[in-house]
Order: C-alpha cells, then structure tokens, then sequence
C-alpha cells in the first residue's frame, strides 16, 4: 500500500488504474470501515482501491471533540494494507486547506433537520471535504455506510445534483453482537455505558415493528440515564417525514449516553 500525503502525488499513484473504489474515512478504523473497503475493491475490480484518512475540522463546531477524536495512523494503515488498499492519501489540513476555505457546500433541507438541527453547520462541512476528496482521487465508485443515513443522503444528492462522474455505493451498518453500531466514538464509552448502549438499536427495532411508540421509547431511554436528541420516522426516498401510506421508511435517532453522542437507524 502506498501512502501519499499531497494531491500531485495522489492523482500520480492512481493514473490509469480506472476504475478506482474510494473510501472515505475519519480514521479509528474498525470492522465497519473495512467492510466498506471490501464493497469498493469488489466494485473497482481489475482497478485499484483508494482510501483517505482525515479528521476534518469544518465539520466540528465548536466545544465538539475535534482535538481528541481518537486519531491511530499506524493501527489504520495495517488494517487497511491488510485488506488490499493500494493507495492511502493521508493529507494535511495544509494541503486539503491550503487557504481559509470561503467556498461550501451548502446542502438543501433536509440537511438542517435531523443532525443539522442539533449540529449546525455539520452537513456543510461534510458535504464540501467529500468534493474535495471527491475531486482529488477522481473515483468511479465512493462508498459510504448507511450508519451515517442522513451523510449517505446527503453525499448522494450532492453528486446526482452536481453531475459528478461517479456512483455511489452503500453498505449495510456492522454491528457489535449485542447490535451496538459500530462507531469510532464508542470507545469514549465507560464499561457501564458500553452494557447499557446497545438499548438505542433495540428500541429502534421495536418502534420500527410496531411494539412500542416513540413516546414509550423516549421514556425508557430517559429513565436508562439517555439524553435524545430525536427520535423521528422518515421516508427513506427523501428523509421527508413518514406518510401514511409509504412503504419504505427510515426511523433515525441520536442520543447521548454520559458525554457520548450515539446515532443509530433502522430501515423497515
């Protein structure tokens, strides 16, 4: 695997070895990110597969956990060699931000309901450093996981709508085996709080078959010691919210557990 720091030398590693597979990560690579690897490496065959690690600050507002988001290079670069990535573009907020960035994207609603009501700003920033990912590696293919529901709509839109010249793949949540999502931030978690965390997916579940409601749900979880952030029924299409009627539906929510921010989905 190489490992390239600047643009110039990314764009030369990856000349002429269409079609290239991306994946796009924070870095603290666990067995979700590298599920996301096996789809672009199936999806880029006879190609090469591009990942980048980044912690980026303009999704990060102010009092966030930028500064002590868990950053593991070494660890990151061998799981990713051992899954058979060819190019690893680590760059510096130098060289992604060579100059205070004035230009952004700036996603339509939904962006601000969901996470953007209680992060805003956060999809701004996103949806601008996946372009400029996006516009580095040059990738047929660009996978996200479907953990981030909200980011995977939004990145999606964001390359239908600027006709960008790749497709976007989706993979499926990976979970711990007590159904915990598996998350970067979950090692934050004290013993305690890692026994109690996987009540988030289980009442999701439950409201997602029709056992409880989100009221009902709301309670628990605030009698478990959980602060939610929302709760909320979408149609999967659009992430408008849920009508009598459709078929394809997502129901999403973040909470906190102690100083740790969870979010979770279930598709039904």
């Amino acid at each position: 695997m190489r490992v390239v720091r600047d643009i110039e030398a990314l764009r030369a590693a990856l000349a002429g070895r269409a079609p290239i597979g991306f994946v796009p990560t924070m870095g603290n690579l666990h067995e979700g990110h590298l599920s996301l690897v096996r789809l672009a490496r199936g999806a880029a065959r006879g190609g090469a597969v591009a990942a980048s690690v980044f912690v980026n600050r303009l999704q990060f507002a102010p009092g966030e956990d930028f500064d002590r988001y868990p950053r593991t290079f070494e660890r990151d670069c061998a799981m990713l060699e051992a899954e058979g990535v060819d190019v690893l573009f680590a760059p510096d907020e130098s060289v992604l931000y060579p100059e205070r960035q004035g230009y952004f994207v700036r996603p339509p609603p939904p962006a601000d309901e969901l996470e953007g009501r209680f992060r805003p700003g956060f999809f701004d920033g996103v949806a601008t450093v996946v372009l400029k990912l996006l516009n580095c590696v040059q990738p047929s293919v660009a996978v996200f996981g479907k953990k981030d529901y909200q980011q995977l709509h939004v990145v999606r839109g964001m390359v239908r709508q600027l006709d960008l010249p790749l497709r976007i793949v989706a993979g499926e949540t990976v979970r711990e085996p007590d159904g915990l999502a598996m998350s970067s931030r979950n090692g934050y978690l004290s013993a305690t709080e890692r026994a109690e965390a996987p009540r988030l997916h289980r009442v999701l579940r439950a409201i997602a078959a029709g056992k409880t409601s989100i009221e009902n749900s709301l309670q628990e979880l605030a009698a478990a010691g959980w602060k939610t952030d929302y709760i909320e029924v979408r149609r999967r299409s659009d992430l408008a919210p849920a009508q009598e009627g459709d078929r394809e539906k997502v129901i999403l929510a973040a909470a906190k557990l102690g100083a740790t921010r969870l979010i979770d989905n279930v598709e039904f």
